[in-house]
C-alpha cells in the first residue's frame, strides 16, 4: 500500500480532515491523496500558492515576513500551513514552500531547499531539507518533497 493510500485510510479512521498549501510542488501532494479512492471524506482542499500575492491574499502570509524571509522560508512555510487551516477549516494541513529549480530564484537560497510545515491546530512543526540530484531536477525535487510532506502527514496519523 502507498503511503498516500495509508494516509487516506487513517484519515478515515480517525474522521480527521487534511488539507494542503503548496508552492513548489504546485499541487503534487493534493493530487496524490485525491489518487486514492474515497479521499472525498478526508480530504478538504489544496491551495497551489505560487505567487506571493496568493500566499498573502488567500493564506494570510504576512508582508513582513516575505520581505524579512522570503517566500522559501520556514516563517513562510508556517504562516502558510496556519492559513490554509484557518481557511479550510480542516483539522490538519501541510504546507510546502522551496525552490523547484532548475534554477534558483534571485536569493542566495539554492536549488532544492525546501521548508515542509504541517500543523494540527495546537502544534506546528517546520522541517528544512535539502534535496540533491543528479538528473531532472525540476521533477525530482518536487516528487522527494511531496513524498516527505506524505510521511510527516502519516507519523502523525500513525
Amino acid at each position: 500500500m502507498k503511503d498516500e493510500e495509508k494516509v487516506v485510510k487513517l484519515l478515515k479512521e480517525k474522521g480527521l480532515i487534511l488539507a494542503t498549501a503548496e508552492s513548489c510542488t504546485g499541487g503534487l501532494i493534493a493530487k496524490r491523496i485525491t489518487d486514492v479512492p474515497g479521499s472525498s471524506e478526508a480530504f478538504e482542499c489544496g491551495i497551489v500558492s505560487y505567487s506571493n500575492r496568493i500566499k498573502k491574499e488567500i493564506l494570510g502570509v504576512s508582508e513582513k515576513t516575505l520581505e524579512k524571509h522570503g517566500a522559501v522560508s520556514a516563517e513562510c512555510a508556517g504562516e502558510m500551513v496556519k492559513g490554509v487551516l484557518k481557511l479550510s477549516g480542516a483539522d490538519i494541513a501541510v504546507a510546502v514552500t522551496g525552490i523547484a529549480g532548475p534554477t534558483s530564484d534571485n536569493s542566495d537560497k539554492p536549488v532544492g531547499l525546501v521548508y515542509i510545515a504541517f500543523s494540527d491546530k495546537k502544534n506546528t512543526l517546520v522541517r528544512e531539507y535539502r534535496n540533491s540530484f543528479s538528473c531532472d531536477v525540476r521533477n525530482s525535487n518536487r516528487n522527494k518533497t511531496a513524498d516527505e510532506a506524505i510521511k510527516i502527514i502519516l507519523e502523525y496519523l500513525l
